[in-house]
């Protein structure tokens, strides 16, 4: 196939050399060809932050600061509810949880505080 190593962030096969660096099309990383995947992935961690900065994890509870309106339902989701026990993701949307009262959803980040 490709005579460079796979991505060491999103494990494709196709990466090619960008110069100095090699580079993956579908995600965009770059990384020097000297540096070995197992050290690039496992600096590569997930860090997602809420409305005021303080990093979240999984299993945490947070608290929405602001009505969101939600697609397909009449009524929105108000400021100050309580969402227990999220998953976080890669993406737009990075928080995966249950809300009480819509069911499972993803939320973005910037709408809630950690409490």
């Amino acid at each position: 196939m490709s005579e460079f190593p796979p991505c060491p962030k999103c494990k494709s096969p196709y990466t090619y050399d960008s110069g100095t660096l090699l580079t993956c099309p579908e995600c965009g990383h770059e990384w020097s060809a000297e540096v070995k995947a197992e050290e690039t992935s496992s600096n590569d961690t997930l860090v997602v932050k809420d409305s005021n900065g303080a990093i979240l994890q999984d299993g945490d509870t947070v608290v929405v600061i602001k009505d969101l309106p939600v697609k397909g339902y009449s009524k929105n989701i108000k400021a100050g509810t309580k969402v227990k026990n999220i998953r976080l993701t890669d993406g737009d949307h990075n928080i995966d949880c249950k809300v009480d009262g819509f069911g499972a959803m993803a939320l973005k980040s910037i709408f809630v505080r950690k409490a």
